[in-house]
């Protein structure tokens, strides 16, 4: 954890300020661009032909418990600054806890000092694509209610009493956490810009499972929640967030109490599901499932330094190669499959103003009626495929770690017609209707992969007829999204997502949503996977 400078000058009052409260209190917009000017002007002075710097102040709070007692509490602060700078067509980065106006103009050195060292290495001078300059703006998550500001005690009582429904019910083990996050980010660059954020999200999860000591077997099913770029209303329900249908499903709100009873009783009948028969099934996957086949099989394959081999050591590439997108005409999925990349969906973790190099927040096409037509990109990257402006897809996790390319939230789109999952159902004669996320497996290229869920719902000649266990169906990217037969409309549009997209190296974490409304799929090849082969 960063404990910021010794001595931090306060520019409005000339007096020294105590580092913890700059870390537990922050400083104010005034003083954070009286600092940033200072590296600007440090690193233009040594030559670098671009400079951002990011100040971040960064919390997490974790409050997590099992059965009757509390797990553990957390609250982390990290304080700093990160400057990126361009000098002599190469990129440079350094960072430092210690934010006084001295040391801003040392660290904006340093930075031109590894650029210029970087350019010995006989790299392309970087292509930065125009950025104007917005001034002072600012951006703020829309929360009711901060939840930080939640007393601990609150949070669990609340996860207590979700352990208490599902110790009634008979579970053998549960746990239950409350996570939230806030970003306090400011950016200044070169270009003008000077943009203050506050980014908010939270994460309640919860984990029950039962033994039945009769026959030694056992079963768990974990929360249908979501991350969300919200406050702690997200844990508030209001009228009509709770979805009616086949299952409970949540639209906006969470009702953990509700949750929780639903899955202390879909554990009773995982434990008596009969295991799957190996075949062709239709899927009807839920949001809670699907976002997960999105994020893999879409998102990631879409990210243009994948296709360019930037992550090949680590994230691995993409199919999706620059020859398939140059075609226009390269089949993906059918004509019912439009993706969207958007870094400004309300309630989405991936939701922001601006990203960390300055580009406002966007929304763009990325599988149109079935076809590849874009990438998700940065500034240097923008020339590549002809663009002449970043996507807003620029972030770092923290003001000590560089920015790089990271996905924004990327979400199939509902269907046009009106359809109900009930009605959805009623249409298939042999399927699976899968809810929630679970393990996975895929290949480098984002090409093969194999996915299991939460829980799993037989269908026969239209009607769900009891639990399934032991599923998970493969198939291969481009043939599953040519398979779609129906997407739910706009009414069961859902997001789901994950605070910890990995990716990097360093590694870092991104949070990113994925939406869509349940979506069916005809054909699909599913496995046993408690069968021993041989």
């Amino acid at each position: 954890m960063g404990l910021g400078a010794l001595v931090m000058p306060d520019f409005m009052r000339g007096n020294p300020i105590d580092p913890l409260a700059a870390l537990n209190d922050g400083i104010d917009v005034k003083t954070k661009k009286e600092l940033a000017d200072v590296a600007l002007n440090a690193a233009k002075a040594k030559g670098a032909t671009y400079t951002d710097v990011r100040i971040g102040r960064y919390l997490n709070q974790f409050v997590a418990t099992r059965e009757n007692r509390v797990q553990g509490v957390a609250n982390t602060e990290s304080f700093g600054v990160g400057i990126r700078v361009i000098a002599n067509g190469c990129w440079g980065f350094a960072a430092s806890n210690n934010v006084t106006k001295e040391n801003m103009a040392k660290i904006a050195e340093k930075a031109v000092a590894v650029a210029k060292a970087n350019s010995k290495l006989g790299a392309p001078p970087v292509q930065l694509a125009p950025q104007k300059g917005f001034g002072e703006v600012s951006w703020k998550t829309p929360i009711e209610k901060n939840p930080f500001e939640v007393p601990v005690k609150d949070k669990v009582d609340l996860l207590l009493a979700v352990n208490a429904v599902a110790m009634e019910g008979k579970a053998s083990f549960v746990n239950s956490v409350i996570m939230a996050r806030n970003e306090q980010k400011y950016l200044a660059t070169s270009d003008g810009s000077y943009i203050d954020q506050d980014i908010f999200r939270i994460q309640p999860n919860f984990n029950v499972t039962k033994i039945d000591r009769a026959s030694g077997g056992f079963a768990s099913r974990s929360s249908l929640s979501s991350p969300v770029g919200m406050g702690y209303e997200y844990l508030t329900p209001t009228p009509g967030s709770k979805v009616t249908g086949v299952v409970t499903r949540y639209k906006n709100r969470y009702d953990i109490m509700e949750d929780i009873k639903a899955a202390t009783a879909d554990v009773d009948q995982k434990i008596k599901a009969k295991s799957v028969e190996p075949g062709k099934y239709d899927l009807i996957l839920d949001p809670s499932h699907l976002w997960l086949t999105i994020h893999e099989s879409i998102a990631h394959p879409t990210e243009l330094d994948r296709v360019l081999g930037y992550e090949a050591n680590y994230a691995g590439t993409s199919f999706l190669t620059l020859d398939k997108w140059k075609s226009k005409k390269f089949n993906f999925g059918n004509k019912l499959v439009n993706v969207v990349a958007d870094r400004m969906q309300p309630g989405s973790l991936g939701a922001i103003g601006y990203d960390d190099e300055g580009v406002e927040a966007k929304k763009w096409d990325l599988i149109k009626d079935g076809i590849l037509v874009n990438y998700q990109v940065i500034r240097d990257q923008a020339h590549i495929i002809g663009l002449n402006s970043g996507q807003g897809c620029c972030y770092a996790q923290s003001w000590n770690d560089v920015q790089f390319q990271r996905m924004p939230n990327v979400s199939l789109q509902p269907g046009k017609q009106k359809l109900s999952v009930d009605d959805m159902i009623k249409g298939v004669e042999k399927g699976i209707y899968i809810i929630g996320d679970g393990s996975f497996s895929i290949d480098q290229q984002r090409y093969n992969f194999q996915f299991g869920g939460q829980t799993f719902y037989e269908i026969k000649n239209g009607k769900i007829v009891g639990m399934l266990k032991d599923v998970a169906y493969q198939a291969i990217t481009q043939e599953f999204w040519n398979s779609v037969a129906s997407i739910a409309d706009e009414s069961d549009y859902r997001l789901g997502g994950a605070f910890n997209d990995g990716k990097g190296q360093p590694g870092q974490s991104n949070s990113v949503s994925h939406g869509c409304s349940t979506t069916r799929f005809n054909g699909v090849n599913v496995i046993n996977t408690a069968r021993k082969i041989g």
